[in-house]
């Protein structure tokens, strides 16, 4: 398991050079490269000026080159050394003018004087450049020359979906996004644990529920897909995972469906408890990723965000800091790891119900120590308290939570037991 978390990481640094954005040629070179990794991913495109609900897919940005040159033409601030330094979807510009203009057109942190802010202006034709406040500082008065050498023409808005049939029509969903350039943890974390998981769902022997996974730009992806498919998945989907920065060293973090009484909560909520992990139990009011759109009324899906630190709750949040330092191969699996286990979960999880009256005789079948001491029945006591909690109208999260285990720590018992024909799998 080691191995899947140095792979993840090493993903993350190959990716992290790649200027995105919700559209353009960052996002194809991204999901060129996951492609790679999951043949199965299908690329796919929504034109610019397509109606998705109330909103409407924007003209596609790309950029070839960006800097502010001061008088003897020194490049003070270039898009080549740092995709941040570019105020994201900028429109071209080619011009000269004094201090008190350009900054105007400049953004820096003055609480963190080192730190390179992320800002973007999608909706609104403006240009800017992101800087350190130190940097700024060292500014003089004097001419600047700006040059983006953007463009913002009709193109496309591009997407990624992997749909892994199971033996049910059913879906467990899957969302990430690859709509931020060069940032770790709130970019890159995501996508890179999909894939892992991915990899993992493919290895599920005769899976029973059916996988959709898609990888797209935040917020216009999420409302644009959703457009496309929301009957279906209003159908088929049963539980669903928003999957965002979730590569750092910090604690969990749990963002609940609006009403936060979905499987797929009951589910997080199981495996959080019962790893021994310290997390954070936000609210729906605490949202600000794709569980906005998921759990939209009118939308109503089960899906909850599972994070490591929150987005917006680390200091490194849209800067330049968020960087490959802030993630690592062991807060990639520790996610990676938690997502698995659901995964594992929701494919056992089913309604069981004892075939006998009364206890079970376990010992003619080899299920109890053939010698009763004082500590036999220890061996069995989860084996027996699951028994006693099979009545029918409990799944086997419900069933781990009253006799307070891990799910995945029932699945041999309940294995021998259906092998025995002494419990029964009920319809609900």
């Amino acid at each position: 398991m080691e191995n899947t978390g140095i792979e993840m990481y090493s993903w993350a640094r190959d990716l992290f050079p790649i200027n995105r954005s919700i559209t353009g040629n960052g996002v194809r070179e991204t999901l060129s490269y996951l492609k790679k990794i999951l043949p199965e991913l299908r690329i796919k495109e929504v034109a610019s000026g397509t109606n998705c609900f109330d909103w409407t897919v924007p003209l596609e940005w790309n950029v070839k080159e960006a800097f502010i040159e001061d008088e003897h033409r020194n490049r003070i601030i270039d898009f080549k050394d740092n995709n941040l330094h570019l105020v994201g979807y900028s429109i071209p510009v080619d011009l000269v003018l004094d201090y008190d203009k350009l900054r105007e057109h400049l953004f820096y942190l003055e609480k963190q004087p080192d730190a390179i802010p992320y800002i973007t202006s999608y909706y609104d034709e403006k240009w800017g450049f992101c800087l350190t406040y130190n940097q700024f500082k060292t500014l003089k008065k004097g001419k600047y020359r700006v040059k983006i050498d953007s463009t913002l023409e009709r193109g496309f808005l591009t997407y990624g979906e992997i749909v892994l049939k199971g033996r049910s029509s059913h879906e467990i969903f899957l969302s990430t996004y690859v709509c931020h350039p060069s940032m770790a943890n709130n970019e890159l974390s995501g996508p890179v644990v999909t894939t892992a998981l991915v990899n993992f769902i493919k290895q599920l022997g005769n899976r029973k529920y059916t996988y959709r996974v898609i990888f797209i730009p935040e917020t216009i992806g999420s409302i644009c897909y959703l457009s496309k498919n929301i009957e279906t998945m209003k159908k088929n989907v049963l539980a669903g995972f928003n999957i965002s920065t979730i590569g750092d060293n910090r604690s969990y973090s749990y963002v609940p469906s609006r009403n936060g009484n979905t499987l797929a909560d009951k589910v997080i909520l199981h495996v959080l408890n019962n790893n021994d992990l310290e997390y954070n139990h936000y609210t729906f009011l605490d949202r600000g990723s794709d569980e906005r759109q998921y759990c939209a009324p009118g939308v109503d899906l089960p899906v909850v965000t599972l994070c490591r630190t929150k987005y917006a709750a680390y200091p490194e949040y849209h800067t330049s800091l968020d960087n490959l330092d802030l993630i690592s191969s062991e807060g990639l699996f520790g996610g990676y790891n938690l997502l698995r286990q659901a995964i594992q979960i929701l494919e056992r999880n089913e309604y069981y119900k004892t075939k006998t009256i009364c206890e079970p005789q376990l010992g003619k079948r080899g299920l109890y120590p053939t010698l009763s001491t004082k500590g036999s029945g220890r061996t069995v006591r989860n084996m027996m308290n699951f028994i006693c909690y099979a009545d029918g109208s409990n799944d086997l999260i419900d069933i781990a939570n009253l006799i307070k285990v891990n799910a995945t720590s029932l699945f041999e018992i309940i294995e021998n037991l259906l092998n025995e024909k002494l419990i029964e799998i009920e319809d609900h």
